[in-house]
């Protein structure tokens, strides 16, 4: 049994191939959003800050306990007798280098927010800490580096790891439709090709769709805030919207150049230019400061973990982790449908453990690099040389990694060098949140088009098109509702019933793997 779809094609190419109740369903409750948000501009600022306001105070300890859950099982699958299962099968090859794998999914998993966050997130924490320190103290600089190595690390990608292995085991062993329905058959049987099915698809699709336009909500309001640092270009939503606009345009052309010559090649331009930068940070900046600092803050990490990772702050009494904690939880549960069936998608021929191996910890080095070399190097300048990054992450958390790169080379340099390399270094971030903001709504497209697709890998590319707009159309409308409080309200509301699902994927996993290896014995 499959989903039936509906399919019209002209002149001998596929033009739409859909499940009419997934995609129908999904594009009314998204347009309806999108609507509503601009018929009541004025109240949807409030009705955002209130409901994000009562999912984190209501459903915190959920969102915490279940990423913890999530982690813990995605570890035993790495050590498990399923670790050796190959996703397709025994002769299953990988269709990429390890060098594209990891740069797509690198990309695909972080890219923006890494981008956005690496500077203003520390420098944030700093003068606000979130377990009690003095603001600027010494045990502030820590505890904002140890909270972001949190935020950041082996949790979403354990996230990721889940959704991906789930899906890539149920379509490439068990031949199911590439669709999130699929992971649930142990527990649903052919009731997945019905009501219920339609019903998970839906979930995802919705999920799906504001988890990847709050980053891309993200990025565009981080490259208004480059281009106004550099150029002067005002900050404003219709600035933000053009800038949508445009760059959609450019992700509508990787979408037409398709998997291989679209979203790989750009993936890997976008780990060549970030390596750029981030080299052009450890030599200019504060290096042996920075190298030391890694070290320190992956130790900080590691003997705080399980604090860190249950904090709660229930005895506090405050909302700090509303605004942080939870709405990155939320957020990396709204993506994982995304991010985990593309990776699913690039990871045929790999078997769970590598799997886990690879997406679990390969990625979150990387990151904890990238944060100790950014973030590191705001410490050293707030801490050495009151550099006032904090104080402009605290003013406006967009332009906080400019200001960074304009200190930078006052590091090693003097006179008219700052100044170019300080505009150079700027104009090379905001080409890489571009590149990233193309390859996150191209991938995104895809994805939600497979999905809508009935599971299908290589839906038509007029469908993946209208998915792309779509996600541009709904950031845009996110942002001139609310800002930042209508992205992070989009992620935790939408993250929240995923995250049950995500709960029950994992007994729906576990059947599954289960009965594989008893069917082989």
């Amino acid at each position: 049994m499959n989903v039936k779809n509906w399919t019209y094609v002209l002149n001998g190419a596929r033009i739409l191939d859909l499940n009419p109740v997934v995609f129908s369903t999904s594009v009314i409750i998204i347009f309806g959003f999108v609507a509503a948000s601009f018929i009541w501009l004025g109240a949807m600022t409030d009705v955002f800050d209130a409901t994000q306001a009562w999912i984190a105070n209501t459903t915190g300890w959920f969102f915490v306990l279940s990423i913890n859950t999530i982690l813990g099982y995605v570890v035993y699958l790495g050590f498990s007798r399923f670790g050796k299962i190959r996703l397709g099968g025994e002769d299953a090859e990988p269709d990429f280098t390890l060098v594209g794998w990891f740069s797509m999914l690198f990309s695909a998993g972080m890219g923006i927010g890494l981008l956005f966050y690496a500077v203003a997130e520390p420098m944030y924490h700093l003068v606000t800490p979130p377990h009690g320190a003095e603001p600027h103290s010494l045990m502030a600089y820590k505890d904002a580096m140890r909270t972001t190595f949190l935020h950041w690390g082996v949790h979403p990608w354990a996230v990721y790891s889940l959704v991906g292995i789930a899906l890539a085991f149920f379509a490439f062993n068990l031949k199911q439709p590439l669709s999130v329905r699929s992971i649930f058959y142990p527990l649903l049987g052919d009731r997945i090709y019905g009501f219920w099915g339609h019903l998970v698809d839906i979930i995802a699709t919705v999920a799906t769709l504001f988890g990847v336009a709050t980053s891309l909500g993200l990025g565009v309001s981080q490259v208004n805030g480059g281009l106004n640092h550099i150029f002067g270009l005002p900050e404003s939503p219709a600035i933000q919207v053009g800038l949508i606009a445009v760059i959609t345009g450019m992700a509508t052309l990787s979408v037409v150049a398709g998997l291989n010559h679209g979203i790989r090649r750009l993936s890997e331009a976008n780990i060549f230019g970030a390596a750029i930068l981030l080299l052009f940070v450890l030599i200019v900046g504060p290096t042996i400061f920075i190298l030391n600092g890694f070290v320190e803050n992956l130790g900080l990490y590691l003997n705080d973990f399980f604090y860190l990772a249950l904090w709660n702050e229930t005895y506090s009494a405050g909302d700090w982790q509303n605004a942080w904690t939870v709405f990155y939880w939320g957020w990396w549960i709204a993506w994982s449908p995304f991010v985990g069936m593309f990776i699913a998608r690039v990871s045929r021929g790999r078997t769970i453990q590598q799997f886990v191996a690879g997406v679990l910890l390969v990625p979150t080095l990387l990151t904890f690099v990238w944060l100790s070399i950014f973030g590191g190097a705001a410490m050293f300048f707030e801490l050495f040389q009151d550099g006032g990054i904090a104080a402009a992450a605290q003013e406006n958390l967009t332009s906080s990694l400019f200001v960074f790169l304009d200190i930078l080379p006052g590091a090693s340099f003097t006179g008219g060098m700052i100044t170019v390399l300080a505009t150079i270094s700027g104009l090379l971030a905001t080409l890489i949140i571009i590149t990233f903001f193309v390859t996150s709504s191209d991938s995104g497209s895809l994805v939600i088009d497979m999905i809508t697709a009935g599971g299908n890998t290589e839906p038509p590319v007029t469908q993946r098109i209208f998915w792309a707009v779509t996600e541009g159309v709904v950031a845009a409308a996110l942002l001139v509702a609310g800002g930042l409080s209508a992205l992070q309200t989009a992620a935790i509301a939408t993250g929240l019933p995923f995250a049950v699902l995500l709960l029950i994927l994992i007994w729906s996993l576990h059947r599954g793997l289960s009965e594989y290896l008893a069917n082989d014995a």
